[in-house]
């Protein structure tokens, strides 16, 4: 029995510490983790370990453009970009400036990449279908050539370019010529005369906008110039004609592909002209130096907002200017080449023996910078020599805010122009714009902006100049400035059915008109106002 005892004593002092040692195991496999994690919480918040997003983003990477705006910004901020996955800001005030743009340009750069260079611009054939822009410009080679090239990367093959002022001068146009596709027209004696001579003075559709300054004279050259790059696109056999403003990108949203070729391969055989309604540049800044590189924030048209969004923020998003766009709100458009075509003003097309076809594209569009830059001001006040009176700007400019702009610019200091410029165009309301942007009215667009940052990284604006000194006067493409006047001439003659006098002429004008519908071209148009809308509505 005392055997038995013992035994049993020993079994249970046995069990006893074996129960004991697996429970010091598992505090020690317990407390081993937890000791590990707090070593190391301790060693990162005293700077000893380094947060493994530095070695991603670089220490001066600026912040994405709307990030100040959001939650993520704003704990990027306040944390000083150190611990946190989306603190990709520098300590610089100015962060924003550089843009999304600026991020991937310099990524892009940084690692050797060079998304354009060896990207052939200059192979046409058997493209389909050929698009062509033409435009009247007076802009430097710094915003011709982003314009340029931008546009040959989504799908335009040829550019028919009307140049004067900055843009005629040798040291731009050498560069211009030099670009396969691109057709340079100066604004001569000859081209002035020739115009002098087109069957537009004698129609009714532009009269409106004869012998008045500024604006109004500038319409009617775009319309002449547009009537001699139908003939020269019909000549080229291009497909597609677009007039456009070297302060305007086609943003072809919505096609399977970010391409204006394939938006337009799209469209059906019946269409003869597509609207791109167009979006107005927000800028966020008073410092702006290159609008297409540091402009991401763009206000959308109307034509692309529901109705009740569109009254029920219109007095936000007008931000007491006289109407919901600075200037024009009624788009462009692209037309397909045929005969009987001619200009409806800047912004349409028309066909003297048809009303043309057309369709409104739900998700392109025409991104218009305007007034992007302070100095626009001055430059617009300087190219018209109007009184800064109310009456007075009347008579040159069309959009009430260009002659509000006017008024200002001519009348102000500098200090109140600034101030002026800051309040009406500058958006600087952080809570605003973040409202705008969830409710649609504002909208990023990175695209464009990428895009040209790419080329600029690739050298490919570099290589254009080099090209033009090494081999002046490469053009090819379009025919020469010779012939230009000729067939323009005579294509206007064809039409018109009889070449001989004058008396002919406007005989066959008559007929024509007849058939036309003569309807007064479309001039630049702001959106809708809220009373028009109102009234539109009722009846």
């Amino acid at each position: 029995m005392a055997g038995y005892r013992s035994a049993s004593s020993s079994s249970a002092a046995g069990a006893g510490g074996a129960a004991v040692f697996a429970m010091r195991v598992l505090l020690l496999l317990t407390l081993l983790p937890l000791a590990l994690a707090a070593f190391a919480f301790a060693l990162q918040w005293r700077g000893g370990m380094r947060d493994p997003t530095g070695t991603v983003w670089p220490a001066d990477t600026q912040r994405f453009p709307g990030m100040e705006n959001s939650p993520l910004g704003s704990s990027s901020s306040s944390t000083g970009g150190r611990g946190s996955y989306f603190a990709v800001s520098s300590a610089s005030a100015s962060s924003a400036a550089a843009d999304c743009a600026e991020i991937l340009g310099r990524s892009a750069s940084s690692h050797g990449i060079s998304l354009y260079r060896g990207w052939s611009f200059d192979t046409d054939t058997a493209i389909t279908p050929k698009i062509c822009i033409t435009g009247s410009t007076s802009a430097s080679l710094h915003q011709i050539l982003p314009w340029l090239y931008y546009h040959k990367v989504i799908g335009v093959s040829h550019f028919i370019l009307f140049v004067e002022g900055e843009a005629a001068k040798p040291a731009v146009t050498s560069v211009l010529e030099s670009i396969r596709g691109v057709k340079i027209i100066y604004r001569t004696k000859e081209l002035k005369e020739q115009q002098d001579r087109s069957r537009i003075w004698n129609e009714t559709w532009l009269s409106g906008f004869f012998y008045k300054p500024c604006n109004y004279e500038l319409f009617v050259k775009q319309s002449l110039n547009m009537e001699m790059a139908i003939v020269m696109a019909r000549e080229a056999g291009m497909d597609w004609i677009i007039h456009l403003d070297t302060d305007e990108l086609i943003h072809p949203a919505g096609a399977r592909e970010y391409s204006l070729r394939r938006l337009l391969l799209d469209v059906p055989d019946n269409v003869d002209m597509v609207i791109f309604p167009n979006y107005e540049s927000s800028v966020e800044r008073d410092d702006i130096k290159d609008p297409f590189t540091e402009v991401s924030m763009f206000k959308k048209n109307y034509d692309h907002l529901p109705k009740d969004t569109y009254f029920g923020l219109y007095k936000e998003a007008t931000r007491g200017n006289p109407n919901y766009f600075l200037t024009y709100g009624n788009g462009k458009s692209a037309a397909r080449v045929q005969e009987h075509m001619r200009p409806n003003g800047a912004h349409r097309w028309h066909n003297y023996m048809k009303s043309p076809n057309e369709i409104k594209l739900e998700e392109a569009a025409i991104l218009h910078y305007t007034y992007t830059k302070f100095s626009d001001l001055t430059s617009r006040r300087d190219r018209c020599g109007c009184k800064p009176t109310k009456e007075d700007v009347k008579r040159c400019f069309i959009l009430e805010f260009d002659r509000l702009a006017f008024i200002i610019a001519s009348t102000a200091t500098e200090q109140e122009m600034r101030n002026w410029y800051r309040e009406h165009v500058v958006w600087t309301d952080k809570d605003t714009n973040l409202k705008l942007l969830r409710k649609g009215v504002l909208t990023r667009i990175y695209a464009p902006m990428a895009i040209i940052r790419g080329l600029k990284e690739s050298g490919i604006f570099i290589d254009a100049v080099t090209s033009a000194k090494a081999h002046p006067k490469a053009n090819i493409g379009l025919e020469n400035n010779e012939s230009i006047h000729t067939k323009v001439t005579a294509s206007q003659t064809t039409t018109l059915k009889e070449g001989g006098n004058d008396n002919s002429q406007a005989t066959a004008r008559k007929i024509l008109e007849m058939i036309d519908v003569q309807e007064e071209a479309m001039p630049p148009m702001s959106p809708p106002g809220f009373l028009e809308l109102m009234e539109s509505a009722l009846s």
